[in-house]
C-alpha cells in the first residue's frame, strides 16, 4: 500500500448554522459545493478538503484543556500569523500559543474542535 495523499478531514459540529458562522466569517475559509443531503458544509484549502458533519449530541473531547494542541486537532497553514493573532483579538477569540516556541497557535470552534494555525515557512524560492 502507497497512500499517496490527505483528501479530506471531516469533522464533527453540533450546529451547522453556528459552526459555518466560525468556519466561514472567523477563519474565512473558502466553501465548496457538496452532493449529499445530510447536514454539512465542505471547504476547499488547496487539494485538501475539510468537512463538518452536523452531529446536533456532539461535544468534542477535549483530554487536555491547560495545552489544548495535546489534544485531537486539525492544522491549517498561514503565510502571516501574526495577522491571524490580531483578527482573532479583535473578535474577542481566545487562543493559546504553541508551548513548543513554534510560531503556531491553537484555538476552538464553537463545540470545541481545536484547530492549529501555523506559519509557514518562507520558501527559498
Amino acid at each position: 500500500m502507497k497512500i499517496t495523499r490527505c483528501l479530506h478531514v471531516a469533522i464533527l459540529v453540533s450546529d451547522r448554522a453556528r459552526s459555518e458562522k466560525f468556519y466561514d466569517q472567523l477563519l474565512q475559509l473558502p466553501k465548496v459545493p457538496r452532493p449529499f443531503n445530510y447536514a454539512g458544509i465542505w471547504y476547499q484549502l488547496g487539494d485538501t478538503q475539510f468537512h463538518l458533519i452536523e452531529d446536533p449530541n456532539f461535544t468534542a473531547p477535549i483530554q487536555n484543556p491547560e495545552k489544548i494542541g495535546r489534544n485531537p486537532h486539525v492544522a491549517f497553514g498561514v503565510k502571516d500569523l501574526q495577522v491571524v493573532r490580531s483578527q482573532l483579538e479583535a473578535q474577542g477569540c481566545i487562543y493559546q500559543m504553541s508551548a513548543s516556541g513554534r510560531q503556531a497557535l491553537f484555538l476552538q470552534d464553537p463545540d470545541g474542535n481545536v484547530i492549529e494555525i501555523t506559519q509557514e515557512e518562507a520558501s527559498s524560492s
